[in-house]
């Protein structure tokens, strides 16, 4: 205060001008005095002033930064390092970058990875990878598949004959399209066939088509000798309706074995497997839980005699009257026919049923077709068609789809090894249309019927 007396200045507000002092002081001698006159000056100036100084100021500065900016080149992101695997899309060249010269380290220059696979697939291409994700089965799972259905047999025989010592029951014997190389994924059932052992010369089969019933795919088992073998002399006798050895009262009482009487609990925990009785099918199905795998077993009864030479017949659940025959079963022989075929000229009729398998299993309404539709359709085609090769499987495949479309309109599609078999007639007129509908959008966009395509092989579960 010794430099300005006792005078107080009031310094101005961002909000308004000052108030100035009554008078400026005296003013003394020296470089002291000099500072506190330009310090009193620029206190004490109008807001108009000092505002339009310190704009100019902000303005010059700020325009100083503009041109800074604008000089300053813009720097480009390098792309990831390609060892990430991932694709990188290329930038655009910009004006003001600098180019890499020719002679330049490869090592320093910035690397971009290859750019992604094209997903445009011929069907070729889709239906093989199909083959790949949804029906091939891994052989460890066949193997594991395999051992399962054989201990459950041996286990399932044990108790047949502790249960029934009188009946003579044969060796129980699993197979089917597991054996075959023909599992299309999970869509069929190993077959657990449970033959019964008839006394030679007391039995002998009738064709369908000669009983009341009148049709072709069954076949009855009569009763034979009776003056000399009178009934009751055999224990299958117990089994008789109307002369005739019923399908139906053998297919009720190992029902209610399977159901009711086997510790399925007992055989799972040994296995190692958790085993349970479909209840409600009608056909005797057992379903298999491993922590690997999953699988259906279907038990079958089955009788084979020397009349019938290789004849084999089985119990099923038929309606009408023809619920006491034994139906014609022809797997067999269409596999071994297949089979022939394909050894003949290396070709790929096995890879197309099983294709048409998984692809119809797979479908809500292509579902009702059995493998026995798809087999005939196969077998004709076989013997038509010459070219079997891998590289014509997508044609072979549409043109079994044509095959099929055809026999829908005519609503026929004869068996192959027994012309008198319709294998249609069990459809309503219903399924006929929503089937012949749904293959003729299959033919127009084959891709649609199959699946994404996937990375993993398909198991049994």
């Amino acid at each position: 205060a010794s430099a300005f007396g006792s005078r107080v200045f009031h310094v101005p507000l961002p909000d308004g001008p000052g108030v100035r002092g009554p008078s400026r002081p005296p003013v003394s001698a020296g470089r002291c005095a000099e500072a506190a006159t330009q310090l009193i000056d620029r206190a004490t100036s109008s807001q108009d002033e000092a505002d339009a100084k310190g704009d100019a100021t902000c303005l010059e500065e700020s325009w100083k930064e503009l041109s800074l900016l604008k000089a300053t080149p813009c720097l480009q992101c390098r792309p990831p390092p390609a060892a990430l695997s991932q694709s990188v899309p290329l930038r655009a060249p910009s004006p003001s970058a600098p180019e890499v010269p020719a002679d330049a380290d490869p090592q320093k220059a910035p690397q971009l990875s290859s750019p992604a696979p094209s997903l445009c697939l011929t069907f070729q291409e889709k239906l093989l990878a199909f083959e790949r994700d949804y029906v091939t089965v891994p052989v460890a799972h066949v193997t594991l598949a395999k051992q399962l259905a054989g201990d459950i047999a041996l286990e399932l025989q044990a108790y047949l004959r502790n249960k029934f010592p009188e009946l003579p029951f044969g060796a129980l014997v699993p197979g089917g399209p597991l054996y075959d190389g023909l599992q299309a994924g999970a869509t069929d059932p190993v077959r657990l066939l449970v033959p019964l052992a008839l006394e030679p010369g007391l039995w002998s089969l009738v064709p369908g088509v000669d009983t009341v019933a009148q049709d072709p795919r069954c076949w009855a088992v009569r009763r034979t000798q009776l003056e000399f073998r009178p009934r009751g002399s055999s224990p299958w006798d117990r089994f008789l309706v109307g002369g005739y050895l019923s399908s139906r009262v053998l297919l009720e009482l190992l029902r209610k074995a399977l159901t009711a009487s086997v510790n399925w609990p007992a055989i799972g925990s040994l296995l190692g497997c958790l085993i349970r009785p479909r209840v409600a099918s009608e056909e005797l199905l057992l379903e298999v839980q491993h922590e690997r795998l999953e699988l259906t077993v279907a038990v079958l009864l089955a009788v084979a005699g020397a009349p019938a030479g290789e004849r084999l017949l089985l119990a099923w659940p038929l309606e009408g009257l023809a619920g006491n025959l034994w139906l014609q079963d022809l797997y067999s022989a269409e596999a071994a026919r297949l089979r022939a075929l394909d050894e003949g000229d290396a070709g790929t009729r096995r890879r197309l049923l099983l294709l048409l398998c998984g692809v119809c299993h797979r479908h809500p309404v292509l579902g009702r077709l059995g493998r026995s539709h798809l087999t005939q359709v196969v077998l004709r085609l076989g013997e038509e068609a010459a070219d079997w090769a891998e590289e014509a499987l997508g044609e072979r495949f549409l043109q079994a789809l044509e095959s099929l479309i055809g026999s829908l309109e005519r609503a026929s599609l004869p068996c192959h090894f027994n012309h008198r078999v319709d294998l249609l007639g069990g459809l309503r007129d219903e399924d006929i249309d929503d089937l012949g509908c749904a293959l003729f959008r299959g033919l127009q966009a084959p891709e649609q019927l199959l699946p994404p395509v996937l990375g993993e092989p398909l198991s049994l579960a």
